[in-house]
């Protein structure tokens, strides 16, 4: 067993290393030597110890079970986590190991909470790898291993379940390495489409890219301090908000669309709440921003563009939201606890959860007033699903007992417990930007280390959604057990 975890994860860094080839084109393109070479050491260590373990080993059996599988995937995501980090900090672009960790945790979970001030300093080709971290991590490391390689064997589904996100996680094809590609390839082909049309609202090609692997990450790192915003391009704005919305759906939507499945779409529980929460969340705070001194046309692109950016957890920004009236403020905070749909890029809670708890609700009520009737759980139009209710609570009782947790940890760190509050909601939603001292304009550097380390675990739980990591801890710290004899 440690044979074939050893493997996989040696496997993935080599993959993950492949990753440095583009921003070490750029460091080069750039003449700048110590960048390059901060992305060229470990490239080469990741392909080296990958070579040798498929030569040494490819003929053994690549088998995982359920409690391994789950192990496994919070073990890669924090070796990974800690080899981007590798280029971040030997460049120099940040002053300590544990702002760069912070920096490539914050970048693989999508959550886009930043550990610097000023990153227009930084070398193009940092910029460009931390947008690119986001969108590694935003389709899922594991899953990109299996859409390149069958490295994994029969375990490979196992692990993209215990990396992917939402209650029902099952395939679209009957092989995984087929909807792990076709998952990929809909990732790439829509990335691709966002870099040219931001390409044709005037960004250069690299911020182009870069800003198109932060939003189809649902992630947030940007080469510019002011965000999106900075660009002064109304038409850039619009494409991010369209895109990241799009992030935000289930991926085996389009899967669907492009299948000519198209009734299956239409009628899917989760994407037509997600489209009531953004479309009423959108018009509630336009109206309530809406003044004379600002054009209506200004207002409904920067609530349109700040709304999908927290509902999505991508943490762009044009317009600081900690500046709006209080009730605006509240919709804002509420949607910290909503999130995405399951299946996609974005983080929180997914809103196919609240959909499930919402109409166990409305059944519990029916119950009450009709007791001699049967009341059945419906998601998309068919019946028994009664089985996810106690999986969803579960869920959401450990999220919140997340957040409060991670609330204390900043509360005895020095932050105002609102601050620490909305932090924690951000870091355990991977969403970045909070309210108070760590609001959309600050960041994250002042922190105390030891509370960047608990928010990267914070990060970390919430994008594997809590269990896993618990897993991975539980099985690292488990003692052996020893017989006694009478």
């Amino acid at each position: 067993m440690l044979l074939s975890i050893l493997r996989v994860l040696t496997y993935i860094l080599g993959i993950a290393g492949s990753a440095f080839i583009l921003p070490l084109a750029v460091a080069m393109a750039d003449s700048d030597i110590q960048t390059a070479l901060a992305f060229l050491s470990p490239l080469l260590a990741g392909w080296t110890v990958a070579a040798a373990f498929w030569f040494a080993v490819r003929k053994r059996p690549k088998i995982f079970d359920v409690k391994s599988a789950f192990g496994v995937v919070g073990l890669i995501w924090v070796a990974v986590c800690v080899f981007g980090a590798m280029p971040l900090y030997f460049s120099g672009a940040f002053p300590s190991f544990t702002d760069a960790m912070f920096e490539s945790v914050s970048g693989f979970t999508t959550t886009g909470a930043s550990a610097l001030h000023e990153v227009e300093n930084l070398p193009r080709s940092i910029n460009l790898w931390r947008c690119e971290t986001h969108w590694l991590g935003g389709m899922g490391v594991i899953a990109l291993a299996v859409a390149l390689i069958p490295l994994l064997g029969i375990g490979g589904f196992r692990l993209i379940k215990a990396e992917a996100t939402g209650p029902d996680k099952g395939k679209l094809t009957s092989f995984i390495a087929n909807t792990a590609k076709s998952l990929w390839l809909i990732y790439v082909m829509l990335t691709v489409i966002q870099a040219a049309l931001l390409h044709l609202a005037g960004l250069g090609w690299v911020d182009s890219l870069a800003h198109a692997f932060s939003t189809m990450g649902t992630g947030g790192f940007s080469t510019r301090n002011a965000s999106v915003g900075a660009f002064g391009s109304p038409a850039a704005e619009w494409i991010c908000t369209a895109f990241m919305l799009l992030a935000s759906v289930n991926f085996a939507l389009y899967y669907k669309l492009f299948t000519g499945r198209v009734r299956e779409v239409a009628g899917d529980s989760e994407l037509r709440a997600f489209a009531v929460v953004v479309l009423a969340s959108t018009a509630v705070v336009t109206a309530l921003e809406s003044s004379t001194a600002t054009a209506l046309s200004q207002t409904l692109r920067d609530t349109a563009f700040q709304i999908s950016s927290v509902i999505s957890t991508t943490g762009f920004m044009t317009a600081d939201y900690t500046g709006w009236r209080p009730p605006s403020q509240a919709v804002v905070l509420m949607l910290f606890f909503i999130g995405g749909c399951s299946g996609s890029t974005a983080g929180g809670v997914k809103v196919v959860r609240w959909t499930i708890l919402a109409k166990e609700i409305v059944n519990e009520i029916r119950r009450i007033v009709h007791p001699h009737q049967v009341f059945t759980l419906r998601i998309n139009g068919r019946p028994g699903y009664e089985s996810l209710i106690p999986v969803v609570a579960s869920f959401i009782l450990m999220y919140f007992i997340l957040v409060l947790a991670t609330t204390f940890a900043g509360a005895i760190s020095g932050l105002d417990v609102f601050t620490a509050l909305t932090a924690a909601a951000s870091m355990v939603g991977n969403i970045g930007p909070a309210f108070g001292q760590l609001g959309p304009t600050a960041n994250y550097g002042s922190l105390p280390a030891a509370l960047k380390w608990w928010y990267c675990f914070a990060m970390l739980a919430g994008r594997l959604e809590i269990y896993t990591l618990l897993i991975m801890i539980a099985r690292v710290c488990r003692v052996p057990k020893t017989r006694t004899q009478d």
